[in-house]
């Protein structure tokens, strides 16, 4: 296997694929779920010479098995977060100081040294439950930034900090209670980044983003809203500085699928079901087909378009059941 530091030194296409190509043919010896999905699915990973062949673990297996292929017992077990009677996805992870590494060097590459901002982190649903990945790297991020904190409901507490602070700041929020936050109070933020993330968690209505966002731009005083994709499977997350498109480090990239043929790849501006190869998930499955559609540009950014509906869902669990 290759060593950490090699997904982080990542500087071409051609060493993605390199990377991403060793570690399928790992996985889909040592990651048994994977392992047996690969070899019903009749493909010989030995065979498998382009990225956009490799197939891609449908997300839900992570509920109903242990998708994990380390040497030692995890570190930490993130889940999901489910409503009420919803089964939890488990991502085992293996090392948290590679975490760690991958997402502090996206934060870093898309905005700044965490040492040199603020980060306050508006995350009340997450706070609420156990196994966040999400509060796991705020929490890290918040501990190295130059101030900053977590702030369950209280919106009075975080603007009054907020507006004492004379250092660049970083309001990362889930969106419903952003939303809260920008109808109750519609406090006019300076030197601020605001981040979105998460979606309403069944709390509110959701909304079209474009609506969602002209509502929070014009509340808070700011041009545009920020917007961070991850998810329990993942140890990687993309980034929206603010046009809605999201880009990813460079060890973590898109695909996009047809619905209707899971195997088959569409092309720059096509809508599809999204597929994301994370190289950080040494120790469970880097290849994984979500539930989110969108398209992919050209420059490997991507943009999220809602979720597959509940019938196309159905038609991608037969590959494993």
């Amino acid at each position: 296997m290759t060593k950490y530091d090699d997904i982080f030194k990542i500087c071409s296409q051609e060493e993605f694929e390199r990377e991403a190509l060793r570690l399928f043919r790992f996985q889909a010896e040592h990651c048994a779920p994977y392992a047996e999905y690969v070899r019903l699915l009749g493909v010989k990973p030995c065979e498998v010479q382009h990225v956009e062949d490799i197939p891609m673990l449908p997300i839900e297996i992570f509920k109903s098995h242990k998708v994990y292929c380390g040497e030692q017992e995890a570190e930490m077990v993130f889940t999901s977060s489910a409503t009420t009677g919803m089964v939890q996805s488990r991502h085992y992870v293996a090392d948290l100081s590679l975490y760690e590494r991958a997402f502090t060097e996206a934060f870093r590459h898309f905005y700044v040294d965490e040492r040199e901002c603020s980060i306050y982190a508006l995350l009340p649903s997450y706070l609420e439950r156990q196994g966040s990945s999400l509060v796991y790297m705020a929490e890290h991020l918040i501990k190295a930034s130059a101030g900053g904190g977590f702030y369950l409901h209280d919106y009075e507490k975080l603007l009054n900090d907020m507006s004492r602070d004379p250092n660049p700041k970083l309001l990362l929020g889930v969106t419903y209670a952003l939303l809260d936050l920008a109808e109750n109070y519609a406090p006019k933020l300076e030197n601020t980044v605001v981040m979105e993330t998460g979606g309403m968690k069944g709390r509110r209505k959701e909304l079209p983003k474009s609506e969602l966002h002209a509502i929070l731009c014009s509340a808070f005083g700011v041009n545009s809203i920020h917007s961070e994709y991850g998810m329990a499977e993942l140890l990687s997350q993309a980034y929206s500085l603010g046009d809605g498109v999201f880009r990813t480090p460079k060890w973590m990239q898109v695909l996009v699928r047809d619905v209707n043929n899971p195997f088959a790849r569409l092309g720059v501006g096509c809508r599809g079901g999204l597929d994301i190869i994370d190289l950080a998930n040494r120790h469970s499955c880097a290849f994984i087909a979500t539930q989110d559609m969108g398209m992919r540009y050209d420059d490997g950014s991507f943009r999220i378009e809602g979720r597959i509906s509940q019938s196309d869902i159905r038609g991608c669990n037969l590959l494993v059941q």
